[in-house]
């Protein structure tokens, strides 16, 4: 169990002065792992490191992507964090259920941008999603004092040891960039034989199915198992 092994991950942030702050907030709570996707403001600059005041290091470290999905490559459980409840397949969880969470395995929370929060195709990557309860007349926080109030909850929980694991240690979760590769074997196969159906359906048949391989928290050998399946079906051309 570490804090090295939390990461925060802000979507599309919009201002430069959330993103400081965001640092400042992970600093505050022994945290080292910032990753920010397409951010609109150049990053980083001096308005981010002014805000982050004294967390010069967590910004200078911050990973940077062009898009989500090489950022949980080697993610094992991802939480999508979301003021509002989706109409998705997905587990949904709150502050109190992070106290089952497996701090061991490489965790990340998913922030969306301030101005439209995560879409559902980005909440396809997620294992679930999480909402912080508040006022319900006025649900929106702002998005690093939404950092914060997680960042804090599981420093807390880490420090305590208050946490339950249902699996055993001897089996290895399978990590984003093993069922990343898989979603991708499935899906090749699928457009090969012309499945996706109308084509102006594809996206949301592709988030649907991304959807159901990133909640089933697979283990390797599964995952190695599933790919083999998807192999040999092709092979004998029963994908259709």
């Amino acid at each position: 169990m570490s804090f090295s092994n939390i990461s925060f991950i802000l979507h599309k942030p919009q201002l430069s002065e959330n993103i400081g702050a965001c640092a400042r907030a992970i600093k505050n709570f022994n945290f080292k792992k910032l990753v920010i996707i397409n951010p609109k403001p150049i990053f980083p600059n001096d308005k981010i490191i002014a805000t982050s005041v004294g967390a010069r290091e967590i910004v200078n470290n911050a990973k940077v992507y062009e898009n989500l999905e090489p950022a949980i490559k080697k993610i094992d459980y991802l939480i999508a964090t979301t003021s509002r409840f989706r109409n998705k397949n997905l587990k949904h969880i709150n502050l109190n259920n992070l106290s089952e969470i497996d701090f061991s395995k490489k965790i990340a929370f998913l922030f969306g941008s301030e101005a439209s929060g995560l879409s559902n195709n980005e909440i396809s990557y997620a294992n679930c999603t999480m909402q912080i309860s508040t006022n319900p007349g006025f649900k929106s926080l702002n998005l690093s004092h939404s950092v914060i109030i997680v960042a804090q909850l599981v420093y807390s929980l880490i420090r305590l040891k208050k946490l339950k694991y249902s699996k055993s240690k001897k089996i290895k979760s399978a990590s984003k960039k093993d069922i990343q590769s898989m979603a991708n074997l499935c899906i090749k196969h699928l457009e090969d034989r012309s499945f996706f159906k109308p084509l102006e359906k594809k996206p949301i048949m592709l988030e649907n199915l991304r959807s159901i391989f990133y909640k089933m928290e697979l283990s390797q050998k599964e995952t190695r198992i599933l790919s083999s399946v998807f192999v040999n079906l092709s092979k004998k051309g029963r994908l259709t």
